[in-house]
């Protein structure tokens, strides 16, 4: 009789572990699929911020290019003279963001967005402080992708990446 009442409690238990693994599976596929999703969201906001300015910084070619003698600072932007560099561009009086590290006296090479008097700094340092926006993405990501997903190495690799870009933005700059 001991035989015949331990075969039910030997199913019982196999089910119940089996039911256990089962959710487990269930939730560790749910947390990475989540988390990866956060991950991915993250870095297409990072993208699409570094985008309103670097299409323009980084495709020149047919856009207004000259120099920009900052005379005058406000709290927002700076602005001065614009000295074109390129055929059919005019001069003028343009803005830069202040928060593009300009200074009072200084001279910057400059492409002027279309259809505006607003200017962004061209050349390496332009094409860094665009991306600046993606190496935050990248940093922030790298913090989901350790702790959500698990996957230490290929966080050290986000972070590495937007700690270079962030760093050679600020160097640049």
């Amino acid at each position: 009789m001991p035989a015949a009442a331990s075969a039910p409690r030997s199913r019982q238990a196999r089910a119940s572990r089996q039911a256990r693994q089962a959710s487990h599976a269930a939730l560790r596929f749910g947390r990475v699929a989540a988390m990866g999703t956060v991950a991915v969201l993250i870095l297409v906001a990072g993208v699409w911020a570094s985008w309103s300015s670097a299409p323009y910084v980084m495709l020149t070619k047919g856009r207004e290019r000259g120099r920009v003698e900052v005379t005058r600072c406000g709290e927002d932007a700076c602005s001065g003279p614009y000295t074109p560099a390129s055929a059919g561009s005019a001069a003028r009086r343009v803005e830069i963001a202040h928060t593009v590290a300009v200074r009072k006296g200084r001279t910057y090479d400059v492409v002027v967005k279309p259809g505006t008097d607003e200017v962004l700094r061209s050349g390496w340092a332009g094409v860094l402080y665009a991306w600046a926006p993606l190496g935050g993405a990248l940093l922030l990501a790298s913090v989901v992708v350790a702790g959500g997903l698990r996957r230490a190495r290929a966080a050290w690799v986000l972070a590495g990446a937007g700690i270079a870009l962030l760093t050679a933005a600020f160097v640049a700059l």
